[in-house]
Order: C-alpha cells, then structure tokens, then sequence
C-alpha cells in the first residue's frame, strides 16, 4: 500500500489492529540467551535495540457469571 499517503496508512492500521484486537508496542531487542542488543553507530537512521511486538488487547468489562 505505498500508493497511499502515510496518513491512510496509519488510519487502516490502527482500524484493523482495533478489529482484530492486537496492539503493537515498543520493546528492548533481546538476544537468544535473553541479553539486551545494542544499537549500532554505523547505521544512523535504523535503530536496532528496539523491535516493534504486536500484543493482544486485554478484554475489558463485567466478568462472566460462574455457575
């Protein structure tokens, strides 16, 4: 969907991410054995020690009667 300005883009995004029920947040990057990655200087405009994780949304509201 490149042929859209940025700002549809983000609108669809947020819209299906809100039907579907996934959030996407901002984490540290860890390695396989669970150590943070460090950013690397040489490439200035990505920043590797941080990813993007989709996480579900909590279901909010009265809980459900137990029988």
């Amino acid at each position: 969907m490149k042929w859209l300005p940025q700002s549809y883009y983000d609108t669809i995004k947020k819209f299906w991410q809100s039907v579907v029920g996934v959030e996407e947040k901002i984490v540290r990057a860890r390695t396989e054995e669970g150590k943070f990655v460090a950013d690397d200087k040489s490439t200035p405009d990505v920043n590797e020690a941080y990813t993007t994780v989709k996480v579900k949304k909590k279901k909010r509201g009265r809980p459900k009667k137990k029988k």
